[in-house]
């Protein structure tokens, strides 16, 4: 059976966010058919519209960030500015904000007084530290996090201070814990009598969450996980490896019956039949063998003929893909990734597609990340807002 409404259609969202956690939380939101308000400063809005490379001054990363969107530029200092906010809470379902704590409380917005305005309410709350603790009035970015919760510790090689992803990763995945956890809470509201209530993610605690087994090890073993460069002690093998013509690829044969096949692949019979290399912990006592006979038989080749004897024999493999490549391979165009759309001056672009797939009720980006204030009529006049009143507002400078 197909839909056409997409699952989060008839759910308001009003974004207090501004960079990238509460943003791309709010973006998913979007994504899956919530109406998204973002709120925004008229002294520029969110500085996301500058970072990273500027197309005609406006950042491509807002483009994408902020798809989907309505931007309505509120001042929360001016009363009229903060009138108009309380009005939308006054009917919303989800509030997202990632402030420092304690600057909603400021304007007047606590908790408190936000349940009594609207018992529905879910507020997720995105920071460094959380709501409660020692250092929750500290500032901290996704790279805090990081590196408090753990992930900057274990990353890189053991000879070389620790390296960050190329990517803004922890803020990233604050955002996923904290679409889960709004999730969560609009499921209690819908069988529990309908009250709303705090989702507090913490930018630390989210990395932290992802660490696997590394507090376990410690506290039973006394063991500090340290940085392996590209291999996965214990988990082996599992690696980066340099071909013939100078590119890399990705190879994970870690599973006991791939490992087998993969040395079958290379002609290692010796290796395939080894009793003591037919569990994980028999392959990572002899690590350093099995890499070196992996790195010879890589090198000998050119990539193409690396990735190719590796698919026939089953084994994950991958080369490490750039941007370039991504836009040319197979598998991204047949699974949609890649979406056609078009910047402000009618110039093509394209942009990453929806994450997850729904067979039944997919997102979708009906436009890109608007421009500064570009929904403040359509916003104010469905709150009861005159073409004079709008004016004045504007003239006051409350929007």
């Amino acid at each position: 059976m197909s839909f056409n409404a997409k699952p989060l259609a008839g759910l308001k969202v009003i974004e207090l966010g501004t960079l990238i956690a509460g943003p791309f939380a709010s973006r998913i939101c979007a994504e899956f058919g919530a109406e998204v308000i973002k709120v925004e400063s008229p002294d520029g809005g969110d500085p996301l519209r500058k970072w990273r490379k500027l197309y005609e001054g406006t950042s491509l990363w807002w483009f994408v960030q902020a798809r989907n969107k309505k931007s309505l530029t509120l001042n929360l200092k001016h009363p009229d500015g903060l009138a108009i906010l309380k009005q939308l809470l006054a009917d919303a379902d989800i509030l997202i904000e990632n402030f420092r704590p304690g600057v909603l409380e400021k304007l007047g917005l606590s908790w408190e007084t936000l349940h009594a305005l609207n018992p529905k309410l879910v507020m997720v709350r995105l920071s460094g530290f959380g709501q409660t603790g020692p250092m929750k009035d500290q500032p901290g970015f996704g790279a805090v996090g990081e590196s408090m919760g753990g992930l900057r510790y274990i990353t890189g090689f053991d000879d070389r201070p620790p390296v960050r992803t190329g990517i803004s990763i922890g803020d990233s995945i604050a955002a996923l814990w904290a679409v889960i956890g709004a999730l969560m809470a609009l499921r209690h509201r819908e069988v529990n009598g309908g009250l709303g209530q705090v989702v507090d993610v913490a930018l630390y605690e989210a990395i932290f969450a992802m660490m696997e087994s590394m507090i376990p090890e410690f506290d039973v073993f006394g063991f500090i996980r340290e940085r392996t460069g590209n291999i996965m002690p214990g988990i082996t093998p599992s690696s980066i490896h340099t071909s013939a013509d100078g590119k890399h690829v990705q190879i994970g044969a870690n599973g006991d019956a791939i490992f087998k096949r993969f040395m079958s692949a290379i002609g290692r019979e010796d290796l395939a039949n080894d009793p003591v290399l037919a569990s994980n912990d028999g392959r990572d006592s002899r690590r350093d063998e099995l890499y070196g006979v992996i790195d010879r038989w890589v090198n000998s080749l050119s990539l193409e003929h690396v990735v190719e004897q590796l698919n026939k024999a089953g084994v994950p493999a991958s080369r490490i893909y750039s941007a370039e490549d991504m836009l040319g391979d197979p598998q991204f165009l047949a699974r949609e990734m890649f979406l056609k759309a078009k910047l402000p001056d009618g110039k093509d672009f394209k942009m990453p597609g929806i994450v997850p797939k729904l067979s039944d009720t997919p997102g979708s980006c009906e436009w890109v990340g608007p421009q500064l204030g570009e929904h403040n009529s359509v916003v104010l006049s469905a709150l009861g807002y005159d073409t004079a009143a709008i004016a004045r507002l504007r003239e006051d400078g409350a929007i």
